[in-house]
């Protein structure tokens, strides 16, 4: 199996929080997005600052996921269909 690149890993982190109706805490997130907590840490924090995440609540933390974070799954599918159908 190859390694993710970062636009994978990206789209795994809020594949996650989608499919968890769009909000969960952040250590089932870490697991569920197979990486180690030094590189989820990474991500996450470039999640928050591009704003495709937000973290909610001050004792029971919840990561929801943006708008924007749900735009970019929209169109890296887009991006995902186009090169299939030209086979590029």
């Amino acid at each position: 199996m190859a390694k993710r690149n970062k636009l994978e890993i990206i789209r795994d982190i809020l594949l996650v929080l989608r499919n968890n109706r769009g909000a969960m805490r952040p250590t089932p997130l870490l697991r569920r997005s197979n990486l180690s907590s030094s590189r989820f840490k990474e991500y996450f924090g470039d999640l928050k600052e591009k704003e495709f995440v937000k973290v909610e609540g001050d004792k029971n933390k919840l990561v929801v996921l943006e708008e924007k974070g749900q735009r970019f799954l929209e169109k890296y599918q887009t991006i995902i269909n186009f090169i299939d159908e030209f086979e590029l």
